[in-house]
């Protein structure tokens, strides 16, 4: 997601930033200080959210507003501001909020919890479930994989958020410490072939990164609940009810950190 924020004091403007940057891990915020430069920060893709000053030199803040619209209509506009009478202007054009300086976290993320054009994420085509029950999901339908232990597996990765595990670990988390070791190993093998399979049926294959007996996922092409929930969107935040890949016991160490984060946000 793409974040835009306009502000003509170099301090609030950095401020804000810092506030964007608490709540909204891994989005991409560029920033500029007057009309002209909010322009050509933004083309030719656009944004997805603009913080705008209205109290602006030259063009204000509105007239930005105005312009970001009639290139996409469905930029959330979110006025800033250390004065309240714009607000019925603002609100003529459509905003998703109105912030009074200086701006807390809390009113961010309220802000953004409640955009008036929810981003669409439907560019990732896969799609992750991992509070409640752990699913998959590729363009909306359901991915089947050929083994249930497959699926686990898979699951286990997407834990990990990116990061790499090797056949010993998936072994010790598939089987603990039961089983002959070389037949758990070759069965965790069969099991990676299986995923390679089952997401090349979907045109996924590219999710799923392996070699010199590391395996991992690609989280930047993953549409994940558990990813938004890192990342503080607070629409993910606000739903989380404390059930997290219920099938699978070794995810109970993540319900700790997850808490954790709830509790301190």
């Amino acid at each position: 997601m793409k974040i835009l924020i306009v502000d003509d004091e170099p301090m609030s403007l950095e401020e804000t930033k810092e506030t964007v940057e608490k709540i909204r891990q891994g989005d991409e915020i560029i920033c500029a200080e007057n009309y002209m430069e909010a322009l050509s920060v933004v083309e030719p893709t656009g944004c997805d959210i603009a913080l705008l000053d209205i109290d602006l030199p030259g063009m204000n803040g509105l007239t930005l507003a105005q312009t970001l619209k009639e290139s996409n209509p469905r930029v959330n506009i979110i006025f800033i501001t250390a004065y309240d009478e714009y607000a019925l202007n603002a609100f003529s054009i459509h905003a998703s909020g109105y912030l009074l300086k200086p701006i807390s976290a809390d009113a961010m993320a309220n802000a953004f919890a409640h955009l008036r054009f929810p981003i669409d994420s439907s560019d990732k085509k896969v799609k992750v479930q991992c509070f409640g029950n752990f699913e998959v999901f590729y363009d909306g339908k359901p991915i089947h994989f050929s083994r249930t232990r497959a699926k686990e597996l898979f699951a286990y990765l997407i834990d990990l958020n990116g990061k790499s595990a090797n056949t010993e670990e998936l072994c010790r988390i598939l089987f603990e410490e039961t089983g002959d070791p070389k037949k758990n190993s070759h069965y965790v093998r069969n099991l990676i072939s299986d995923i390679r399979k089952t997401l090349r049926t979907y045109h996924a294959e590219d999710i799923f990164l392996s070699g010199r007996n590391q395996f991992s996922v690609n989280p930047d092409k993953i549409d994940c609940d558990y990813y938004r929930f890192l990342a503080r969107d607070p629409s993910v935040m606000n739903n989380y009810l404390g059930e997290y890949m219920k099938q699978y016991s070794w995810a109970e160490y993540s319900i700790k950190k997850l808490e954790e984060i709830q509790r301190n946000w």
